[in-house]
């Protein structure tokens, strides 16, 4: 399946914090890095998101060691008054389930030679190498 901006779409049915919201709900672990490579936003801008998101309590934050682990609050409502009373828990169930494949297929990396089988080999200067876990 080709992204949006592969087929030269101008606009996709989800906003930056639906996008961030989701792949959160598929792989609560995530780094800002990952999370990014998947909805297609720079680090900066799913950073800033996920600070909406935790601010207007549809994600809790857990600060494990050196890592943030997010946890989606199935019960938060959705902002718009056309779906006033419907929480978002139902909505992400299928689109995280829906995706998660595609979601966890677009944030590997090929290792040397295009070797997908050494994927998680930290790269110089990356986050693993930083003293981040990587996963």
């Amino acid at each position: 399946m080709t992204g949006p901006r592969e087929r030269g779409a101008s606009w996709t049915l989800l906003s930056g914090h639906g996008h961030v919201l989701v792949e959160i709900a598929r792989n609560p672990g995530a780094r800002m890095r990952d999370i990014s490579a998947v909805v297609d936003l720079t680090e900066r801008t799913v950073q800033a998101i996920v600070a909406d998101l935790v601010a207007a309590g549809y994600v809790s934050r857990t600060r494990t060691g050196r890592r943030n682990f997010y946890a989606v609050n199935p019960a938060a409502s959705f902002r718009h008054q056309s779906q006033d009373g419907l929480s978002v828990g139902p909505f992400l169930e299928v689109l995280a389930a829906s995706g998660a494949a595609i979601s966890h297929e677009a944030t590997r990396r090929p290792g040397p030679q295009g070797d997908p089988g050494d994927a998680g080999a930290p790269e110089p200067g990356s986050a693993a190498t930083d003293g981040e876990p990587a996963h």
